[in-house]
């Protein structure tokens, strides 16, 4: 019996059912199903194909099988683990999500890759998330010890990834539009895979081939405004890009387009479809959220029990559907356990929902690693807190010490996946009977 005919739907039939949406999600936005129909006319000349991503590889993979008859080549650079067979595209793998030697090699590679290119050379730019830390070139003055430093440091302070993003682009001789400079007058086509609230380009993997607004004046306020402690060779580096913008009157010459392949929401869209396929309502609540994951937690369990009790603002059974990236922010003098920021949400709903029967919850960030841990997140169920305090586990002591992936190891409860190859944030999927 199908758990859409019955009218109570037990523990097991709900986890299948949160898991097949997620994996639905995951499905939508594959780069094999969603970049040969955004191609553009096949190039005269050459055609270079360069990336950097979590998706890059599969991207590339994608490119080769929709342009067998095009000679492509180039280089994509993409996390551990996450590489695929191609035949003429050569793929690196480097360390997410604080840059290594690798991805210093990486840069260097790619921009050799798109030099002393014509007008009718075409580059095809392939980029999702974690380009940042995967494709590094500091500027000068600046070592890869001290970039990695920025790195952490802006992974603890509790920045979003918009302006994690825009520090990043500013010590870098590669991001921020300086890709599309070097291969110049070569013809860019972008084509990106968003995993930032807002869908920006210019954020996404700190946008290598799109120059962007946000100003080096500005970088330095966010390192202000989150007390971040940078390097005095980083600061320097900053101080001048800030001084040099003041001065520069002549635009850039850039020569391309730019192709937004795949969204939170375009996942988000498709799971809400699959319920409601299955004879179950959705509401989209956003696919822009931000602030503390264990924060989200608390409103979003609040807009559940909301469903639950009064039917408000839509009555079950029903899917509450929201993408985007919040933040975990380790303060001085906290412990930093094992846990991500979609672990971390979990936990915090459970604990304001208290046991309130009905209710269960999936979070997961769509390239399958929450954080830097092996789970892409979690399920919680009505009987989350109670499993934990038999294993004589305290939620609240766990979430004090940011160890949600402990939490959830214990009670079972971890959603394994292993890599996706695509990266468009985090799904959230709550379901109320």
């Amino acid at each position: 019996m199908s758990p859409q005919s019955q009218v109570y739907w037990s523990d097991q039939q709900v986890r299948q059912f949160l898991r097949s949406l997620f994996e639905e999600a995951v499905a939508s936005v594959q780069p094999s199903l969603v970049l040969a129909g955004m191609l553009p006319e096949k190039p005269k000349g050459r055609c270079v194909v360069v990336g950097a991503g979590k998706a890059s590889a599969a991207m590339a993979a994608a490119l080769e099988n929709a342009w067998p008859d095009v000679p492509l080549e180039g280089v994509v650079v993409t996390r551990d683990g996450h590489a695929v067979p191609t035949r003429h595209i050569t793929i690196l793998e480097a360390s997410h999500p604080v840059p290594d030697a690798r991805s210093e090699s990486a840069a260097q590679a790619i921009l050799k890759a798109v030099s002393g290119l014509g007008p009718e050379d075409m580059v095809i730019a392939l980029i999702s998330g974690g380009g940042s830390s995967l494709l590094v070139s500091p500027v000068q003055g600046v070592t890869l010890e001290e970039k990695q430093s920025v790195n952490k440091a802006l992974l603890r302070s509790g920045a979003t990834i918009s302006e994690m993003n825009a520090v990043r682009r500013h010590l870098s001789a590669i991001k921020g539009g300086k890709l599309a400079q070097a291969a110049y007058p070569a013809r860019v086509e972008t084509f990106v895979m968003s995993d930032v609230p807002g869908d920006d380009p210019g954020v996404i993997a700190s946008g290598p081939t799109i120059f962007s607004s946000a100003t080096a004046a500005e970088a330095l306020h966010i390192i202000e405004r989150y007390g971040i402690e940078l390097p005095d060779s980083a600061r320097v580096a900053l101080f001048k890009e800030a001084e040099t913008e003041k001065k520069r009157t002549q635009a850039r010459q850039v020569n391309g387009a730019v192709h937004m392949i795949a969204t939170p929401l375009q996942a988000l869209k498709a799971v809400a479809e699959k319920a409601e396929k299955a004879g179950v309502a959705s509401l989209i609540l956003g696919d822009a959220i931000e602030g503390e994951s264990a924060a989200a937690g608390v409103v979003l369990a609040g807009v559940a029990r909301s469903v639950r009790q009064h039917g408000l603002p839509v009555a079950g059974p029903v899917v509450l559907l929201s993408g985007g990236e919040t933040t975990v922010t380790i303060r001085k003098g906290e412990a930093a356990g094992r846990g991500g920021r979609n672990t971390e949400f979990l936990l915090a709903a459970a604990q304001a929902l208290a046991g309130e029967a009905g209710i269960w919850a999936l979070a997961g960030d769509s390239d399958g690693i929450d954080g830097t841990e092996d789970a892409a997140g979690a399920i919680i169920t009505p009987d989350t807190l109670m499993r934990g305090q038999q294993a004589g586990l305290s939620a609240s002591d766990f979430l004090k010490g940011h160890d949600s992936y402990s939490y959830f190891s214990a009670t079972d409860d971890l959603v394994i996946t292993g890599p996706t190859m695509v990266n468009v944030n985090d799904i959230r999927i709550i379901f109320i009977q």
